[in-house]
């Protein structure tokens, strides 16, 4: 609500005429339901310098706003707390505002350049549920990041070498038989998938047979076979060998192809996207440049490290002995890299809270070296997704498979459409494409809907409920508001006679929206902006079977109640597009 700036100064002049203070905080809240109001001021940090009685502070400073601020109606107080409340022409002004100018969010990005990292799979198998919440994740911050006003780059980097990587490309040389997607009816990513998971289960039987024949498990680890010829294969493709690099070309193209359907049907999209094959590299230099300067030390096998005691962690490596970098040292060059191409004021890495350490470390390193981008950092640790029988484990191949579910979500929305009987008149073509969005809306919005810091249970069959906070409810309440308009005249603002407190409550709703997108940003939390527009379809579903629309013989009103189903629409598909979700005009 704009009113929050004029009242937050007025108050800050108010207390500081009746108590001759200077330097105080002033912060408002939204009133408790219990208790008629629009917003509480808390009054009991004042007490000390009124020297009075809560009740009698609060009175003091309700009768001062009252003359200061035109807008109130009027206040009541409840012990400590002012709840004040503003007149209906406040909030039609508000709507009026709305009608006209549309959603004005203000820009406090001063258009800033924020890079955005997320994604960042391993081209050894296909997408999973967790890369899902990874990437709707990331490109909605990215939305919420340009809403605001900041310059945002959408930034993957793709895991595509090491160990890993190579142990599908043993099994497939083993037992792929000259396999490919076109013959096999296979996503490349799938396909390549299959092939890691082939190595696991032959990898762990070689172990077992090396632990029966006495051998420690460790160290069957070690002497496996399989894991010999897979660190054979590594040197290989760092030497350049050309068989071995043009294997992991093909078997890498394949995987890509099958990412970009992926990334494509699940709606997100990339402005730069880095190799780790191009990168791994980067940072030896920076590392060599540390030394000198004294920031890392070389131990007697000469292996270099940082001492990060100082700062209550520990001593990190960032060189092995053999010369070879560890994954943080290509972070801090993929991060010299990112600064040195886009010059960005803040930069986001989307990755799970397992490696918060790591990101620890990351700032850290950075920070000693004295690169001035260090600060920027910021790591968004989002929670591991589980399912109602589970954890997910990629090498036992008992993950879901994103296009699985996907696949899974899009033909239940069918079922359930087709149940509620409604698409009349649709074409075939239509109606597929409303499957889909209903089916991955659905997905998105579950996953985005919890803050992303909490772990969270992913339930397949009640995020595509008709019912309840999800996705096709809001669409559903959309779709109300579209068949509203389509039969309607066009949409002209009118003032009613009385303001029904259902309207003021949308309006409340709708006029609360900007500080929402505000506060999602500044807390880079998605679900805040989910949770809003779930709040506004849920509160116009009551406006719509409380009180007649197309019906209402008074024609102000009925001007009105149009005005504010458009201003309730508009805002629906801002939030949802600020999720990377679509709305559908019918279901």
């Amino acid at each position: 609500m704009r009113i929050t700036t004029k009242l937050t100064e007025k108050t800050q002049e108010a207390i500081s005429e009746l108590y001759d203070i200077s330097e105080f905080d002033i912060s408002f809240e939204q009133t408790n339901p219990k208790f008629e109001g629009d917003l509480t001021l808390v009054v009991f940090p004042f007490l000390k310098y009124s020297k009075k009685r809560p009740e009698d502070t609060a009175e003091e400073i309700g009768n001062l706003l009252t003359k200061l601020v035109h807008e109130i109606k009027s206040f009541n107080i409840v012990k400590g707390f002012l709840n004040i409340q503003f007149s209906d022409e406040y909030w039609l002004n508000e709507l009026k505002d709305n009608v006209n100018l549309g959603i004005q969010i203000p820009k406090i990005g001063d258009n800033n350049k924020i890079v955005v990292e997320y994604s960042s799979p391993n081209t050894n198998k296909p997408l999973h549920l967790g890369h899902i919440r990874n990437n709707v994740l990331g490109y909605s911050i990215c939305q919420i990041f340009d809403a605001v006003g900041f310059d945002v780059v959408k930034n993957n980097l793709v895991n595509d070498r090491g160990i890993h990587i190579c142990k599908s490309m043993v099994a497939y040389q083993k037992w792929g038989n000259n396999e490919t997607p076109e013959s096999s009816g296979l996503k490349g990513d799938h396909l390549i998938g299959k092939y890691y998971v082939k190595f696991d289960k032959n990898y762990q039987k070689e172990i077992q047979e090396l632990i029966a024949k006495g051998i420690d498990k460790e160290e069957a680890k070690e002497k496996s076979p399989l894991m010999i010829e897979t660190r054979n294969m590594l040197q290989k493709w760092e030497q350049g060998d050309t068989n071995t690099v043009a294997l992991w070309k093909q078997m890498n193209g394949w995987v890509y192809e099958g990412f970009d359907h992926t990334y494509k049907r699940l709606g997100v999209s990339f402005d730069k996207i880095y190799y780790e094959s191009d990168t791994y590299l980067l940072g030896k230099e920076i590392v060599q440049e540390g030394l000198k300067s004294e920031v890392f030390f070389k131990k007697e096998d000469g292996s270099i490290w940082i001492d990060l005691t100082p700062e209550g962690l520990d001593e990190k490596i960032v060189q092995r002995s053999d010369g070879t970098s560890v994954y943080i040292t290509q972070d801090i060059g993929t991060a010299d890299l990112k600064y040195n191409e886009f010059k960005m004021d803040k930069f986001v890495y989307v990755v799970g809270n397992e490696q918060d350490y790591h990101f620890k470390v990351l700032q850290l390193i950075l920070k000693r070296l004295g690169k001035s981008y260090a600060d920027g950092l910021y790591h968004l640790s989002y929670g591991m997704v589980d399912l109602p029988e589970g954890k997910m484990k990629s090498r036992e191949g008992t993950v879901v498979d994103a296009d699985e579910l996907m696949d899974e979500v899009v033909a239940t929305a069918k079922k359930q459409t087709e149940e509620l009987g409604k698409t009349d008149g649709m074409s075939s073509q239509e109606l597929s494409d409303l499957y889909e969005v209903l089916g991955i809306g659905a997905i998105k919005y579950y996953l985005l809907k919890v803050d992303a810091k909490k772990r969270m249970m992913y339930d397949p069959k009640e995020s595509i409920d008709f019912q309840g906070n999800t996705a096709p409810f809001i669409q559903y309440t959309f779709t109300r508001i579209a068949s509203l308009l389509r039969a309607t005249e066009q949409v002209n603002f009118e003032a009613p006679a009385i303001l029904n407190s259902i309207e003021k409550e949308l309006i409340k709703l709708i006029s609360n929206y900007p500080n929402v997108i505000l506060s999602a940003a500044n807390n880079y939390n998605p679900s805040e902006v989910a949770n809003a527009v779930y709040e506004i379809a849920k509160s116009f579903n009551k406006f719509y079977h409380e009180l007649s629309i197309l019906g209402e013989q008074d024609h102000n009103t009925r001007c009105f109640r149009i005005s504010l189903s458009n201003s309730v629409g508009n805002t629906i598909k801002h939030g949802f597009n600020l999720l990377g979700i679509q709305v559908p005009n019918r279901m």
